[in-house]
């Protein structure tokens, strides 16, 4: 049934025991991947004499590193047997994880690595994205009417109904809810972040405001965990967890960690909105500072103009009397 039948039971969750190399290799190969095709595609840029931003290919690189270390590390053994250790899962896949992948902009990374395809050509994968990009379905899964909803939905809905000790059952279930995790992240805070191109693109109020209903929602999901004195979920149970885990002690854990946590993304997506905000800001006052050098170059110049006419109109009628 579990696929932790033949594993000889793990000792106590420490610090050191996370860091364990535990590679699913799901998860390694996609993350490897990932990586790979971000390179190539930096590569590609710079061979065209292209810059693009090194915080960038940062940002991405941490982001694929913080996937593959809960998915490929004893956190992911743990995350099996604890609650706890589950929801640093849980968390880094939904909340951190995106963030930095997102910082990466890998959209337009891959609109302008990819080369359009020739006139009478089928389209190539660029036109593919570009029209992926403007369907109906992208504009619907990433409006927030949508992912709002499927952000709190997967907390809710996955922990305080039967679904998560089905998922867990399996390991393609496992493999699964942690795909979901990460990409309902990915569509929660794409709009927010507003790196990349996307059907919605709301203004950065609009994205605060976003950014703030999702929250409260998720901060109550973890206090709930934290005040429930019955176990919530029957996956993590007394013959699988640790020698002496108190199993409440550690759902409590799981709660807190979940509350904790949703402090720190919205204090980077905070960062990085007020960041762009006084960006776009000042592009617009060099663009205003730019109009108004070339519109009083035109005023000067039509000033210029009227004073010429005022003058030949005042030496017209001395020339006739005389």
């Amino acid at each position: 049934m579990h696929h932790h039948g033949g594993m000889t039971r793990l000792g106590p969750f420490s610090f050191s025991s996370v860091w364990a190399w535990s590679p699913d290799w799901v998860f390694l190969i996609g993350c490897l991947v990932a990586l790979a095709l971000y390179a190539a595609g930096v590569v590609r840029l710079y061979r065209r004499g292209d810059r693009w931003p090194i915080g960038r290919t940062v940002g991405w690189a941490t982001g694929i590193g913080s996937v593959a270390f809960v998915t490929c590390s004893g956190l992911n053994d743990y995350g099996m047997v604890l609650f706890s250790a589950h929801m640093i899962q849980h968390m880094v896949l939904s909340m951190l994880s995106p963030i930095l992948l997102l910082l990466g902009a890998p959209i337009t990374l891959a609109l302008r690595a990819l080369r359009p395809a020739g006139k009478g050509r089928p389209r190539g994968p660029r036109e593919l994205l570009v029209a992926l990009l403007h369907s109906r379905y992208v504009k619907v899964i990433s409006h927030p009417a949508f992912t709002i909803p499927l952000f709190i939905a997967s907390l809710y809905g996955v922990y305080f109904t039967p679904l998560f000790d089905f998922l867990m059952e399996y390991r393609a279930g496992h493999i699964f809810m942690m795909v979901h995790f990460l990409a309902t992240g990915l569509a929660f805070f794409w709009p927010i972040m507003g790196v990349d191109p996307g059907p919605n693109r709301p203004g950065h109020v609009m994205r605060i405001i976003e950014l703030f209903m999702g929250m409260p929602f998720h901060a109550f999901f973890g206090v709930a965990v934290m005040m429930a004195n019955h176990q919530l979920v029957t996956t993590f149970t007394r013959d699988g967890a640790p020698p002496g885990t108190d199993l409440l002690a550690d759902q409590k854990l799981a709660g807190g960690i979940t509350w904790a946590f949703g402090e720190i993304p919205t204090a980077i997506v905070l960062i990085a909105l007020v960041y762009q905000w006084m960006g776009s800001e000042q592009r617009k006052a060099r663009r205003a500072d730019r109009a108004e050098e070339r519109n009083g170059d035109a005023e000067l110049e039509a000033y210029n103009a009227y004073l010429a006419s005022l003058d030949k109109r005042g030496r017209r009628p001395a020339a006739d009397a005389s």
